[in-house]
């Protein structure tokens, strides 16, 4: 009994799982993550975490069209996340904070999840 439990324990050790850890980017007020919604490396989210006024965005490439920055928007509110559509795996993405009139608050490198 003593060696099927360790030998259970041992492959569930050595067995990879499919649910994937998101990686975090900061940007002002703004917080992006990817994968987002389950674990899916085709989904993005953006919180607003400021109460400015100014709405957050993730900008982030696909797997597909690596020569396009995309861009998810945050127009709810502070305390709200957005999702973005599923699609071909995120690559790379970043965080901001948007500022009318001013540079944007972005995170300073872009995050790979």
């Amino acid at each position: 009994m003593k060696f099927i439990a360790g030998t259970l324990l041992a492959a569930g050790l050595i067995l990879p799982t499919t649910t994937a850890i998101a990686a975090d980017s900061y940007g002002g007020g703004a917080h992006a993550w990817s994968p987002a919604a389950g674990g899916d490396s085709g989904k993005i989210a953006i919180k607003d975490n400021s109460n400015d006024g100014d709405p957050a965005k993730a900008e982030y490439f696909r797997t597909a069209s690596p020569d396009t920055k995309r861009t998810l928007w945050n127009h709810s509110g502070p305390g709200t996340t957005v999702y973005s559509g599923d699609g071909s795996r995120i690559y790379k993405f970043k965080a901001c904070d948007e500022n009318d009139g001013t540079p944007d608050d972005c995170a300073s490198t872009w995050t790979i999840p």
